[in-house]
């Protein structure tokens, strides 16, 4: 016997008061039950959702010998699991962005660029190397357009695979162990620029800037894939939202401060002044749902703060030693100080519900408490999260070599506690066509190899970039990964 239960979410968020209980998801999904006997005691079993996916059986593995025909009852424990993961994955803004995603030749190179950037590129990766001799460009960027949408689990092979498809208790294993302890992380990484000017060693640029990080509970999607069983605790724990998205005007500067034949060292900064377009963050989220041969128990809150307008400003610094003529390095801390303040729709949304020794004779009395609010609140600060770039390039002949590493000082939407390798070649063959090559790993990000090439037709440039995942295929990709910039060199 089927129950469909069909939600509706209003916007990205909660709507101001509850039309009717557990409405605010736009979400359809199919559940089916059945009913067990253990001692005496009738407990409901939840075998996840079945569409677009299909599964072949209860989770609880073999069908029992005693099973009654269960009436057709809300069944609360999947729903609200449901409602959670929805919530998570919708509340990312759609206009994110993330600051040097729009450098094509960053981004073939694995962003590999701390040490080897110039001009405008200079300003996104490292404004001490405007100080540096060889580093200084002038020119103008016409556009620049980059994306990295992405996940941490599954392939656009698996998509493939299994979008669609009938589902067996091994393919369902398969799913569940591609994602890792820590949960299912979501990752939205954009960036479009236009008109960036570099003269000598100032840069003026201008470009839409967001960032988004989310990650869902492994157990949530255990739930939804394979439903509940007995003595089986569901946990919230380790799920998260973080995202912001805002237009930055910056102006960058570097200076010599020490030079000896061909040594030289420099320093830098740029100065942003930020303009806040939305920011959407989860500063609350606890929850647990428990099933007994009693029935169920569970409880759990999501708190969510929202705005739509601010403003603030960035600092980037940085510092640049050409070794020789053939080795630089480089040093850059990004959002070294930041603060954005929002004070335009600033409210609070939140979900809240519990329940308690829920079985099938009173899950249809209404036995679940939930509610969900949004209220006005007191505008409120953030800041953007530091992260700090070393590298190394060879940087004379027809072959250049880059090495980056990058540390965040936090978890947060563009940043991560965890390090990332990357390395980056570029290679001119001949003077119209770069080839670029690149493979970084760690941090939030997945492994992943890049490539790009460009033309360069004086004045005019035009590059591009893609990213697989940790092979040549297309298919190994998990998610959306390409660059593109164009503009004049003069």
């Amino acid at each position: 016997m089927k129950y469909t239960s069909h939600i509706t979410m209003k916007g990205s968020s909660f709507p101001r008061r509850r039309e009717s209980r557990l409405s605010n998801c736009k979400l359809t999904n199919t559940l089916r039950m059945v009913s067990l006997k253990r001692r005496e005691k009738w407990i409901p079993v939840f075998t996840g959702m079945t569409k677009p996916l299909s599964f072949s059986r209860p989770a609880l593995g073999r069908q029992p010998q005693d099973v009654r025909q269960p009436q057709i009852k809300t069944i609360r424990l999947v729903q609200t699991a449901v409602v959670l993961a929805t919530i998570l994955i919708l509340l990312i803004p759609s206009n994110v962005a993330a600051g040097g995603r729009s450098s094509a030749r960053g981004v073939a190179m694995g962003e590999a660029v701390t040490a080897l950037a110039t001009g405008i590129d200079a300003a996104r990766y490292n404004p001490a190397n405007l100080g540096l001799s060889g580093y200084r460009k002038t020119g103008l960027e016409l556009v620049g357009l980059g994306a990295n949408i992405s996940n941490n689990s599954f392939t656009l092979s698996d998509y493939n695979d299994y979008t669609g498809a009938f589902l067996t208790d091994g393919d369902k294993n398969d799913i569940l162990n591609k994602v890792p302890d820590e949960g299912l992380s979501m990752v939205a990484d954009v960036e479009a620029s236009a008109l960036s000017l570099s003269k000598g060693s100032w840069v003026f640029s201008v470009s839409g800037v967001g960032l988004a990080d989310a990650n869902l509970s492994k157990d949530v999607i255990d739930l939804m894939l394979n439903g509940n069983s007995l003595a089986e605790t569901i946990d919230l724990t380790g799920s998260h939202l973080d995202a912001v998205a805002y237009v930055s005007a910056g102006l960058s500067y570097g200076r010599p401060i020490y030079q000896a034949g061909t040594r030289q060292v420099a320093v830098g900064a740029t100065i942003k002044y930020l303009r806040g377009l939305a920011v959407e963050r989860i500063v609350e989220l606890e929850g647990m749902a428990a099933t007994y041969e009693t029935g169920f128990a569970g409880n759990g809150h999501l708190i969510a703060q929202t705005a739509t307008g601010g403003s603030g400003y960035a600092l980037d610094i940085g510092a640049a030693a050409r070794i020789n003529d053939d080795y630089t390095v480089g040093l850059r801390i990004k959002n070294f100080l930041s603060s954005l303040s929002w004070n335009n729709e600033t409210e609070e949304h939140g979900y809240l519900f519990s329940f308690d020794t829920m079985t099938v004779d009173n899950m249809g009395d209404d036995y679940v408490v939930s509610d969900d609010y949004s209220k006005d609140i007191p505008g409120f600060s953030t800041n953007l999260p530091s992260v700090m770039n070393v590298g190394v390039a060879n940087t004379s002949g027809s072959l250049l070599w880059a090495v980056d590493w990058e540390q965040g000082f936090r978890r947060a939407a563009g940043a991560s506690s965890k390090p990332r390798l990357s390395l980056g070649l570029e290679w001119w063959p001949i003077a119209l066509a770069p080839l670029r090559t690149g493979f970084s790993t760690g941090g939030n990000k997945n492994t992943a190899l890049s490539f790009g090439s460009g033309l360069n037709l004086a004045p005019f440039y035009l590059d591009f970039a893609v990213v697989t995942g940790a092979s040549l295929s297309p298919y190994s990709a998990k998610g959306l990964n390409f660059a593109l910039s164009t503009g004049l060199h003069f």
